[in-house]
């Protein structure tokens, strides 16, 4: 045992061409180290307020809609920003939305949204590709902060009590029903998805 593990010993420190196969193994954890914290980094910046609305097309019309909703200022003061509703947290789906995210950077190069005229004309195809997002992961990122489980049905408002009840007992995801509920509504939208 102790003549393999001076053996390993051996391999470890002997220099491939000019330095030892230790230090190129350290040299390469500390460079992984290095770019996996970089990389995570630069990853969680893209989550910041700041970033999202770093561009005039997402400051001069969602944010300022979202800044009149109750998931920007309410009376228990828990404010939710746009990566609590539009990134997932865990890591492969967080991955997957910004692989997808960076495809939409397209529309700020393009200047396809670069005008309220112009963001109005496309907030249809926009609100639609986001709320098939959602409907497909089950509104998982509203469920951070939401779930039918911790809701307690009985002291709600009336009405909001009757359609919690029907959307679970019909199996519904929070955003067949709450469309519209941090940014307006397309003008444009057909009734039938106007649940």
């Amino acid at each position: 045992m102790y003549g393999k593990i001076s053996q390993l010993w051996a391999t470890l420190k002997r220099p491939s061409v000019k330095y030892s196969l230790l230090g190129l193994l350290c040299a390469g954890f500390i460079a992984g180290v290095l770019f996996w914290g970089g990389f995570n980094t630069a990853m969680e910046a893209t989550n910041t307020l700041e970033f999202c609305i770093g561009c005039h097309e997402m400051k001069d019309n969602v944010y300022q809609e979202y800044k009149t909703t109750i998931h920007y200022s309410n009376r228990t003061g828990v404010r939710a920003f746009c990566s609590d509703c539009h990134v997932p947290k865990d890591w492969t789906h967080k991955m997957m939305r910004k692989i997808k995210a960076s495809a939409e950077v397209y529309g700020k190069i393009t200047g396809s949204i670069s005008t309220p005229e112009k963001f109005e004309a496309k907030r249809l195809e926009l609100a639609s590709n986001e709320w098939a997002r959602m409907k497909a992961s089950d509104s998982r990122e509203c469920r951070n902060c939401h779930s039918f489980e911790a809701m307690d049905i009985e002291k709600q408002k009336a009405r909001a009590s009757k359609m919690h009840k029907i959307g679970l007992d019909d199996k519904k995801t929070c955003i067949d029903c709450h469309k519209g509920i941090a940014h307006h509504k397309p003008k444009n939208m057909p009734e039938e998805a106007d649940d």
